[in-house]
């Protein structure tokens, strides 16, 4: 694929004299690009901002091993599909790659390396961008951020001997990076159950802790395209399952697709349900009681959204953005792209986004017509 090359930022501007676009988008992922496709296509004036120095980075810095849960046909983004075998299901690299390779004709409306400090709305209309390339004003911003900002590690991560290798799943590349001797994964999602796999494939005697989330069920030519459909057109704001599962999902309790409880037993994981709560003479410690005495602890323990840069928004108290599909409430002008069940389980996914992105450039269009807030 071909790839775009890191634009240089602008010089930082004097506070007096920012740049004026009409609609900034802060964020190069997945969402971030389809909002921009649509942009472009209604002929929208906008500039993304990306803070990494390449498009699709955030896929390049997951485990070496990762593979989307969906095949190639439904994860292309809109206006290009997923090149390649239709039922191959990409690694996180090559999704990296493609997003570049998507981004080439908005190139000249991207800058990457820029990181945004604040988002500030102003008293009359619109905001206020402060970047470390200066500042700019938008009559709209688009947060595309998504919602995996900050690591969730315990406290007691902090208290384990140091002789421990210890590491958040963000850290985590591959096995080579593991002490010799027994492995701790800490949380029973997706992650936490490709790393204990991968752990005991490896010759590391495993303990997978936590409680497990459930999981899609048949094989994985069948799986996927099915949780395609399911996390598309089932599991959204717009029917009772998809509104009772919505706090479970954004709690990270997703179920599993790839790796399910016989793969593990299969290749001889110690699954527990127990959760690791504590630390004894330095050793993890499960709610049961167990220490266990191990040389490594993963923790596949989640993210936590950080959206302090923009405090005019309004945040749950399930630490996400309160908003109607993308606008944020009472801040007109203000919309996120890419949250974790923004309208559908589908919403962070690289295939389901365009949905939502669509949504929102429309709703951007609508206030450039009329000259007034679209909610």
């Amino acid at each position: 694929m071909t790839s775009t090359q890191p634009q240089t930022p602008l010089p930082p501007r004097h506070d007096d004299n920012p740049r004026s676009v009409e609609t900034i988008i802060i964020g190069g992922g997945q969402a971030g690009l389809a909002t921009a496709h649509w942009l472009a296509e209604a002929g929208s004036e906008f500039l993304l901002l990306e803070a990494s120095e390449r498009i699709g980075a955030q896929w390049r810095e997951r485990y070496d091993s990762l593979r989307l849960f969906t095949p190639a046909i439904a994860n292309g983004l809109p206006g290009e599909p997923y090149p390649g075998p239709r039922f191959a299901f990409p690694s996180a690299r090559e999704l990296g790659d493609y997003l570049e390779s998507y981004a080439v004709p908005l190139a000249d409306r991207i800058l990457t390396g820029v990181r945004v400090t604040s988002v500030v709305a102003l008293d009359g209309a619109g905001f206020r961008i402060t970047t470390t390339a200066g500042e700019y004003l938008a009559d709209n911003v688009v947060i595309a951020v998504g919602s995996d900002a900050t690591p969730k590690v315990p406290e007691a991560a902090a208290r384990l001997d140091p002789g421990i290798r210890q590491m958040h799943s963000s850290q985590y590349r591959n096995p080579g990076q593991l002490l010799p001797g027994p492995v701790l994964v800490v949380g029973a999602g997706t992650s936490g159950a490709d790393l204990a796999l991968e752990a005991v494939q490896t010759g590391h005697e495993t303990w997978l802790s936590g409680r497990h989330p459930g999981e899609i069920p048949l094989n994985e030519r069948i799986r996927g395209p099915l949780f395609w459909l399911i996390s598309t057109y089932v599991l959204t704001l717009k029917n009772p399952i998809g509104r009772r599962v919505r706090p479970k999902i954004r709690s990270g309790s997703a179920p599993l697709v790839r790796t399910k409880r016989a793969d593990l037993d299969a290749a001889g994981v110690h699954r527990t349900q127990a959760r690791t709560v504590g630390v004894v003479d330095g050793r993890p410690q499960l709610d049961d009681g167990t220490v266990l005495d191990v040389a490594n602890v993963l923790w596949c323990t989640g993210y936590r959204g950080d959206y302090s840069f923009v405090p005019a928004a309004t945040i749950g108290p399930d630490g996400f953005p309160a908003q109607v599909d993308g606008a944020a409430d009472d801040v007109p002008g203000l919309f996120f792209v890419g949250l974790v069940f923004q309208r559908a389980f589908s919403s962070h996914l690289v295939g389901g986004v365009g949905r939502d992105a669509k949504i929102v450039a429309d709703m951007i269009a609508a206030r450039s017509r009329v000259g007034a807030p679209a909610r």
